[in-house]
């Protein structure tokens, strides 16, 4: 099967070894036009790479959508993979035969969930973020997907949920999805000022769109979806995010961005 995971990166990395099944990406290319010139830029083709500091990686994920032919996409990024045996290590990342054999039987690959327990996926946003974004979601959800509109409520109440924008997706799943996300992203752009917003909070549509992912889903049980466990490739200091989740939990902010 012809799979392209993209890898999703800002700066200069190492990257698998693998580039029959990876694809390094530089996001918000057409920004910083002369920062890497080995890797594939989202800057080509029909893309909104001028949009990156709004869109994070998906500035990827569109360039994929609109240029990138391939029967199945994914997407991780630089320090973060998917991994059937979690190591800190490039060599421990799915491989071609390993996303051939999950793609046999499942349209959907996802990472595993990320639980929160003491907040809801709509308390953990509005505690990280401005809540004007998530609410214009809901009411672009009820004019223009109404259908949707209950697995949203759903998905806001869980605990629990696909985080980070990975997924590997074969193509008409994959297709459909970008539709859908990039229609009610494009629409909350036009109605959200962010004038008044910083640089970390001005990454809005990024930030929405995890939230969008498993609402998605919960409407297109078409699709078989499995769960991979996801591998960081640096340490992770969890002290200062602990720190920071009570932080946002209690005072609605974070030590720092």
């Amino acid at each position: 099967m012809n799979v392209k995971i993209l890898v999703a990166a800002h700066k200069n990395y190492v990257m698998p070894s693998d580039s029959n099944l990876y694809l390094p990406i530089f996001v918000g290319k057409a920004l910083h036009p002369n920062v890497n010139q080995t890797f594939q830029g989202d800057n080509t083709g029909d893309n909104i790479s001028a949009k990156n500091a709004h869109y994070n990686e998906l500035t990827a994920v569109y360039w994929a959508w609109k240029n990138l032919d391939a029967d199945a996409i994914g997407l991780v990024h630089y320090r973060r993979y998917f991994s059937l045996r979690p190591k800190r290590s490039l060599t421990s990342i799915l491989t071609q035969d390993q996303v051939d054999s999950l793609l046999v039987e499942h349209d959907v690959v996802l990472p595993t969930r990320r639980k929160y327990y003491i907040e809801t996926n709509y308390s953990h946003y509005i505690h990280a973020h401005h809540a004007e974004p998530l609410e214009l979601t809901r009411q672009i959800i009820a004019r223009d997907y109404p259908s949707y509109l209950a697995d949203f409520d759903q998905a806001m109440k869980r605990t629990s949920a696909h985080m980070f924008n990975m997924f590997i997706m074969k193509k008409q799943p994959f297709n459909e999805y970008c539709t859908w996300l990039f229609d009610i992203l494009t629409k909350l752009e036009k109605q959200l000022d962010i004038t008044g917003y910083d640089s970390y909070e001005t990454r809005v549509y990024g930030f929405v769109s995890e939230r969008l992912l498993d609402v998605w889903l919960a409407q297109n049980l078409q699709y078989k979806t499995t769960e991979v466990p996801f591998v960081f490739m640096e340490k992770q200091n969890w002290f200062k995010k602990g720190g920071n989740f009570l932080l946002r939990k209690f005072f609605g902010r974070s030590a720092k961005p």
